[in-house]
């Protein structure tokens, strides 16, 4: 058997949309300033579906950082590996300053945010420890405890958010470190990037009273974002001590490329010269470094960013509630809509046309395999740089298909398009 083989047979759970979702529904090309107003397909949309959470990716103090660095060093510098030949004292400096804003002695600069946590749960594991991690983990820390060097039954699963799930199987581990001599790492995020979720990290980190583990918190979603400073959901919860090791990426409120893993100066020693993603990679580029020093420095002079972040997320929130939509339990600015019934793929991707070719707004649907199978979700991330009228009108919008989908209209079309589809096959 050729390995290619298997490609003939189809691309997947999300390829299998691919004959008509290419380029519309899925590898959508948004054109023009990032902001609330993209262009796609020749058309101007209303855009909820960028991560530019303090609306820092065109401001013009980044824009300027930006440009700067670009043009004081070029992309290329430093070049090399940090361990060789390509570390600085800006990357030190910036270091530096993260670990002091999320409240721990140290901090380490990673090339990318998926890589670079798969590669720190790779690092901090041996094949003597056991992981615990909660069930709707994202998929770059999923990926990360693959590389667990444990045997595969050596890492257990807790139901979401369930505090009693997670002490039956501190229990279970606890049992299994016993005969190991390995430690307990416990995974989880602050903020769940689909459901909009706030992991349970008080409670967690309460749970070390009765059990000896280690606490990893991918808090992309809630850096910038969450508690008093924005320095995170641990921030919100009052727990930043208890998190052992913090890690974010600058892909949400940074509006850039790169992450951090911040801890006691000794883990973080132990994770620059051990960390094969890190020791065998080019540093991240220094214009990155100058721009993110910036953007840092504006998340923390100006909380009105934040607050009006905030002010747009409680107004579409409250709004989408009061309509009688599902937006299940969120507390952050992660916006999932919930569609119950007897809806079939077809009929969702008919509304999101109707939104998007109509009424001029722009927002991802989601499905199995980034969700459980038999949910359908629309997903709206407000911003700083949205406003009350951006609301109003996606709210009214909303209203609109909220009645054609309940009155079968999305159905109707969905089976007209695939009676055509199936002339034309």
């Amino acid at each position: 058997m050729d390995i290619f083989d298997k490609v003939s047979k189809g691309l997947g759970p999300i390829g299998a949309h691919a004959h008509y979702s290419h380029h519309y529904f899925t590898f959508p090309k948004l054109t023009g300033e990032l902001g609330p107003r993209m262009t796609f397909m020749g058309k101007e949309m209303l855009n909820w579906s960028l991560n530019n959470y303090l609306g820092l990716a065109n401001h013009p103090e980044v824009r300027e950082a930006d440009n700067k660095g670009t043009q004081d060093y070029g992309l290329a510098y430093p070049m090399g590996a940090r361990m060789m030949s390509g570390n600085s004292d800006l990357h030190e400096e910036f270091e530096a300053q993260l670990a002091e804003f999320v409240g721990k002695e140290d901090a380490f600069l990673l090339n990318f945010g998926y890589q670079g946590v798969m590669s720190v749960i790779e690092c901090i594991c041996d094949r003597n420890d056991i992981i615990v991690y909660d069930a709707e983990a994202h998929a770059c820390l999923i990926d990360g405890i693959r590389l667990h060097k444990a045997k595969m039954g050596d890492y257990y699963k807790f139901n979401h958010n369930d505090m009693d799930s997670l002490r039956k199987n501190l229990e279970r581990a606890t049992k299994k470190v016993a005969e190991t001599g390995g430690g307990i790492l416990v995974i989880t995020e602050g903020v769940f990037g689909m459901s909009g979720k706030v992991g349970s990290l008080d409670e967690i980190v309460k749970m070390k009273e009765d059990f000896n583990f280690r606490i990893l918190v991918d808090d992309a979603h809630g850096f910038g974002t969450m508690g008093p400073n924005g320095r995170g959901v641990h921030e919100a919860l009052n727990c930043m001590d208890g998190i052992d090791l913090y890690f974010s990426t600058f892909a949400k409120s940074m509006a850039a490329i790169g992450a951090f893993i911040a801890a006691s100066k000794e883990i973080v020693m132990f994770l620059k010269y051990n960390m094969r993603s890190q020791i065998y990679a080019k540093a991240l580029p220094m214009p990155f470094v100058v721009g993110g020093m910036k953007r840092l420095e504006l998340i923390k002079k100006h909380p009105e960013f934040r607050e009006k972040l905030w002010e747009n997320v409680r107004a579409i929130q409250t709004g989408f509630k009061a309509k009688g939509f599902d937006v299940g339990e969120t507390t952050s600015p992660v916006t999932p809509i919930f569609l119950h019934g007897d809806y079939e793929l077809s009929h969702v991707t008919a509304l999101v046309r109707d939104m998007r070719e109509n009424m001029g707004v722009f927002c991802s649907i989601v499905t199995y395999p980034v969700v459980p199978k038999g949910q359908i979700m629309l997903r709206i991330i407000p911003t700083a740089s949205h406003t009350l009228e951006d609301v109003a009108y996606t709210l009214d919008c909303f209203e609109k298909v909220q009645q054609r989908l309940q009155d079968g209209t999305y159905r109707r079309i969905a089976e007209e398009f695939l009676a055509q589809q199936a002339e034309l096959a």
